[in-house]
């Protein structure tokens, strides 16, 4: 069995279904599938069961038949995200779900039995010269139309009466989805029709006008199945038409840290550093499309065929990440790493098991004292966290200024100037990078400079910077440990394009970098500092450093797994610190047996 949704111009879809196969689509009398007007041809096309699904064949029409927009002569196999396109009307394949026995029992019927024929093009107008087994309204009498249309079991006759499942199951999920589409169109013809220039209106006077019209156009269609819930079903689609469509309700909640949409209908969220499938949706890819372009126009940002991958951020901060085709083969995908709408205070950290006490005495005496920090770490690790947490441990009569690629640090100080950079326009021209920036802070009397982080030929500029007089700063740079991050400071020098030796290069970080903090994601999902190292000069060609904190994996402390402990050294700038009368607590650097 084969179930269409066939939709015209104006009027509510209709569920038709086919039970004999190769089944026509055509003006003809004798059509499986009747539409009626000049355009359509007696015979338009036809749709084969193939051994994966089905195939539709256009039988040379004048009109043409298209899929997705695209004219075809043969299209395989059908989707259910697949719209047809014929003189006007649009049909869809309605996903089947498992029937019962006496449904199994109608799919074996001959392919000559007349009662699978229905006549499409009279059942959208409502035309009484329909099926004589229509009903008044023009709903075909049949199981698969009870189910979609909503008729509960009670209501069909013995002889049709099957299981209907409730709401959330995979069957009315799909419907749900199709009416989604199917109003979502209707809503943008609506608008069409008015003439209304949207531009003209803010926020929330669009919201509230497309809202009323979703409750117009549910009003007047009394095809819509009475387990669909209208409520939900207005505020998806009000979410998709001027919102972020199904990420609206995963971005209001906190328990979600990242959002990950491989395609329209496979979304996955991150909760407590674990993946999980989110029942949500998008209706096609074109909504995907648009979701991505509410996201990157208010940031000045575009995404095309010329230019498919681009990095925004949201009005939170969040960071968002967007490929489209022709680099997303699947349909365009978003990244979106949520940015915690609370702020992070040290304490925070420590009762997250993410941080020892010692280990944030050290570090907030390190950015009193205007070394030179860089957090390392994996992606997904919490290095922007950090970094921001350590930012605000500046003292406040400083003046900051951030550079990120993406803003996303949110400092107390009122003394801070933030700057983002910004990449080429439509023409190639305009682009302002993170080295540029660097470069350009420079002039700007800074106490502090906090690159978000440090990934190509900025590095060297940073360098430079905490080598002449600008100490004190925060970066973070993508490392697997402590001694990769030498090896990846080298590495963004020489993307730099400059004729540095390699030594000399290893001179500059040897010199500029204090401390370096290196975070990871444990295999529970958590994210815990799991080294601090100094370093402590040059011995050849080779980078000194020495331990100072570590988390002990092997260790177990009150049944979990893991324990925080000094590496019994202590900082070389402690003796400075000494020196200049002020008092440093020299315990926490202990081992712990």
């Amino acid at each position: 069995m084969l179930t269409l949704i066939v939709e015209a111009q104006d009027d509510a879809p209709k569920a038709l279904r086919i039970a004999r196969f190769p089944s026509r689509i055509g003006r003809q009398a004798d059509s499986d599938v009747r539409l009626a007007g000049w355009r359509v041809a007696r015979v338009h096309a036809e749709i084969h069961r193939i051994e994966h699904g089905f195939k539709l064949v256009d039988r040379g029409s004048l009109g043409g038949t298209w899929v997705n927009g695209e004219r075809i002569v043969e299209y395989a196999p059908l989707a259910e995200d697949d719209e047809i396109t014929i003189a006007g009307y649009r049909l869809r394949v309605h996903p089947q779900a498992q029937g019962s026995a006496g449904d199994r029992h109608a799919g074996a019927r001959s392919a000559g039995e007349s009662d699978a024929r229905v006549d499409a093009g009279a059942a959208v107008r409502g035309d009484p010269r329909g099926d004589p087994r229509d009903d008044p309204q023009g709903h075909p009498q049949d199981a698969s139309q009870d189910d979609l249309q909503g008729r509960s079991s009670s209501e069909a006759s013995p002889a049709t009466q099957r299981h209907v499942p409730p709401l959330g199951t995979t069957a009315y999920a799909s419907a749900d989805l199709e009416w989604r589409r199917l109003l979502h169109r209707r809503l943008l013809a609506a608008i069409d029709l008015r003439r209304q220039d949207v531009r003209q209106l803010s926020a929330a006077q669009l919201r509230q006008q497309i809202e009323q019209l979703l409750r117009e156009l549910l009003d007047d269609d009394r095809a819509l199945p009475v387990q669909v819930d209208r409520e939900r079903l207005v505020g998806e689609v009000l979410d998709e038409a001027v919102g972020l469509g199904p990420l609206e309700p995963l971005l209001r909640d906190d328990t979600i840290t990242e959002i990950m949409v491989n395609a329209p209908d496979e979304i996955y969220v991150e909760r407590d550093g674990r993946l999980e499938r989110a029942t949500a949706a998008f209706t096609g890819e074109d909504a995907v499309r648009a979701t991505i372009d509410r996201i990157v126009t208010p940031v000045g940002r575009r995404v095309d065929e010329g230019s498919p991958m681009v990095d925004a951020r949201l009005a939170d901060g969040s960071r968002v990440n967007a490929v489209i085709a022709p680099l997303a083969i699947r349909g365009p995908s978003i990244t979106i790493r949520r940015f915690n709408h609370r702020l992070y205070g040290p304490q925070d950290l420590v009762r997250s098991g993410s941080v020892s006490q010692p280990m944030l005495d050290f570090l907030a005496v390190c950015v009193r004292t205007r070394r030179n920090i860089v957090v390392s770490g994996g992606t997904g690790s919490g290095k922007t966290t950090l970094l921001n947490l350590l930012s605000n441990l500046i003292p406040p009569d400083e003046r900051v200024v951030t550079i990120e690629d993406a803003a996303e640090l949110r400092l107390a100080h009122a003394h801070r100037v933030s700057l983002e950079a910004r990449p080429a326009n439509a023409e190639g021209r305009g682009q302002v990078t993170i080295r540029d920036l660097v470069r350009n802070a420079l002039r700007m009397r800074p106490d502090r400079i906090v690159v978000g982080e440090c990934r190509g030929g900025e590095a060297i500029d940073m360098l430079q910077a905490m080598n002449t007089g600008h100490d004190g700063s925060l970066t973070t740079v993508h490392a697997n440990s402590p001694r990769d991050v030498v090896s990846r400071l080298e590495t963004m020098v020489l993307m730099a394009d400059v004729e540095i030796p390699v030594l000399a290069i290893r001179e500059q970080v040897a010199a500029a970098i204090d401390i370096v903090v290196h975070q990871a994601r444990m295999t529970d999902g958590r994210r815990r500092v799991v080294e601090i190292v100094e370093f402590t000069g040059l011995e050849g060609q080779r980078v000194l450093m020495q331990p100072l904190f570590r988390f002990d994996r092997r260790a177990t402390v009150d049944g979990a797994g893991g324990r925080f402990t000094g590496c019994g050294n202590l900082p070389q700038f402690y003796e400075v610190l000494r020196g200049e009368g002020i008092d440093c607590d020299l315990s926490i650097f202990r081992e712990v047996k």
